[in-house]
């Protein structure tokens, strides 16, 4: 299950029946769940955790020291989840002690080719970053949140639950949960990705009545938040909690 011309450091741990592919090394104090399957020509960091069931493909290259000037090689980490899919030359940067010292990732992740997660980010669960998506440094986004190809996410920027973001846009603000986003602007709500996801005709309705509050009536967040807060609906709460948790402002 390991092929003899990997290199692994005499300190990580590895499940019985992880694979670990030609050519890729391993670094010190990693862990590395069963199930995993590491292709070759890949590099794991050290101070690297690594779940269940998880692929990566060739010359990626996960939890390693971080683009950051003022790291000077503390040992920070990086956690990934479960059943997550890496492509081939995806990086992943592990985190700073100026932040949390580390860079999580969810489970069920899907991030394909050239994606790179920079230091310090906190990813949820099913998400999906198509080719070339980047994250710069502190950015959280929520579950099941889809990058589309070649996204550039500002650092310390939030993206909230089940947005979307189109191909190529620039992001520098927060998108608030359930928003679509195109040529850099919010584009409606997206109500195509959360009838997949089986959220009632009814929470879709009530988020459309949100959205109109936020991005059409001319009001500012705390005149929408109060508007919104009628609506009595869960889905429409969390948003409201999303938008009082705004630093960066939202995207307009």
């Amino acid at each position: 299950m390991i092929h003899q011309t990997a290199i692994i450091d005499p300190t990580a741990t590895i499940a019985d029946n992880v694979e670990i592919g030609p050519y890729s090394i391993i670094g010190a104090n990693t862990s590395i769940g069963e199930g995993t399957v590491v292709g070759p020509h890949v590099v794991i960091g050290s101070h690297t955790e690594i779940g269940k069931n998880n692929r990566f493909y060739q010359f990626s290259s996960i939890g390693e020291e971080n683009q950051d000037k003022k790291y000077s090689g503390e040992p920070t980490k990086t956690i990934i989840g479960d059943g997550n899919v890496f492509r081939e030359c995806c990086t992943v940067h592990r985190g700073t002690i100026q932040d949390r010292g580390e860079t999580r990732i969810g489970d069920n992740g899907w991030f394909m080719a050239y994606t790179h997660i920079a230091h310090d980010c906190s990813l949820g669960d099913n998400i999906i970053m198509s080719n070339n998506a980047t994250l710069a440094g502190h950015v959280k986004v929520g579950d099941f949140v889809i990058l589309s190809g070649f996204a550039k996410i500002h650092q310390f920027c939030k993206i909230g639950a089940h947005a979307f973001v189109g191909m190529d846009c620039a992001i520098s603000k927060d998108i608030p949960p359930f928003v679509l986003v195109a040529e850099n602007a919010p584009y409606g709500l997206n109500a195509e990705g959360l009838k997949r996801r089986g959220f009632t005709p009814e929470t879709i309705s009530a988020l459309k009545k949100a959205y109109r509050l936020l991005y059409r009536k001319s009001l500012k967040i705390d005149e929408a938040i109060a508007e919104m807060s009628q609506l009595e609906d869960e889905s429409v709460d969390y948003l409201i909690e999303f938008l009082e948790s705004v630093e960066r402002g939202i995207l307009r």
